[in-house]
Formats: structure tokens, sequence, C-alpha cells
């Protein structure tokens, strides 16, 4: 498969399925992946950040040695909330290396506290960070501070989130 080419072909959630499956479990064929998803133009950055998630997801150890560069990716400005949504979306279902987790708090405290990101991405975020106040419990204040400031402004799906989550926390 030319997975460049794949990628561009169309952007459907039949065609990143297509591309999960070719990947698998193999890890040479998700770092080609990684790598467009890294350092590819950008709808092919975009377009990637979805399989890459569920790649991650399904096979979470593909992972492991692109840590540190998915988390540096986040920091990278201007990038499209796909790669944020995808990138979130992925961290929910792993295990975080805990030389990471500081940086990962600071990321979703920031995605939740800015009024510009979307709510998929907060959502993402409002996960993670709960998964960390079972662990770090001292968080747990300024979760509820940036939940209790939101609600009047969020969605449904915000609102459900975050109330499933404050129940968690409690």
């Amino acid at each position: 498969m030319n997975l460049r080419l794949q990628i561009l072909q169309e952007h459907t959630k039949e065609n990143c399925q297509k591309i999960v499956h070719w990947v698998g479990d193999d890890p040479k064929r998700f770092n080609e992946l990684f790598n467009l998803f890294l350092n590819g133009e950008y709808r092919i950055t975009q377009r990637a950040s979805w399989p890459v998630s569920y790649c991650v997801i399904a096979h979470p150890d593909l992972i492991k040695n692109n840590f540190k560069k998915l988390i540096a990716n986040l920091d990278k400005p201007g990038i499209h909330d796909s790669i944020k949504r995808n990138t979130v979306r992925l961290l929910q279902s792993v295990d975080i290396p805990e030389k990471y987790e500081g940086a990962v708090m600071d990321i979703c405290f920031n995605y939740l506290a800015s009024p510009k990101e979307a709510v998929a991405i907060k959502a993402f975020s409002l996960t993670i960070l709960g998964k960390f106040a079972k662990k770090y419990p001292e968080i747990i204040p300024e979760i509820k501070l940036l939940i209790e400031d939101q609600l009047p402004h969020q969605t449904a799906a915000f609102k459900s989130r975050s109330k499933k989550l404050l129940k968690e926390i409690q």
C-alpha cells in the first residue's frame, strides 16, 4: 500500500479502517503512518491522525517508542483540531508513562481551560484528568473549578461527561 496516497484518497471512516487494518500490530507500518502524522503536509497530518488514534487504541504498545514525539507534537503552534482531538482520544486508552504525566496533565488542563478548544478535545481531556485524579487527588479542586466555570456554556455531552467525572472523583 502507498500509505500517503491512501490517506489522500478520501477522508472517510471506511478508508480510516482500511489503513488501520493494513497497519494491524506491525510496528514498521505504524511508524510509517506515524511519520506521516508528524511530518506530512497539513492535509496528510490531519487525515493521518484518525487512523493513528485507532491503531494505538487497538494496539497500545505501538506508541511506546513514539510517546515523546506524540506529546511534543501537541506543542507545535497551529496544529489542527483533528490532531489534538485524535491525540487526546488515544491518550484516554493508554497507560501514560510516568515521565510524561506532568506534560499530559498540563496539556489537558490548558485544553479544558481554553474557550477556543473544541468540545470533543475538552471532553477527552476531562477523561484523562479524571484518570490522573485517582493517582493525584490534589488536582481534583482544579478540575472541579474548571468544570464549574465551563458548565453553563457547554454542550449536553460535556455536561454529562463532567457530571459523571465529578461523581467518580468525589
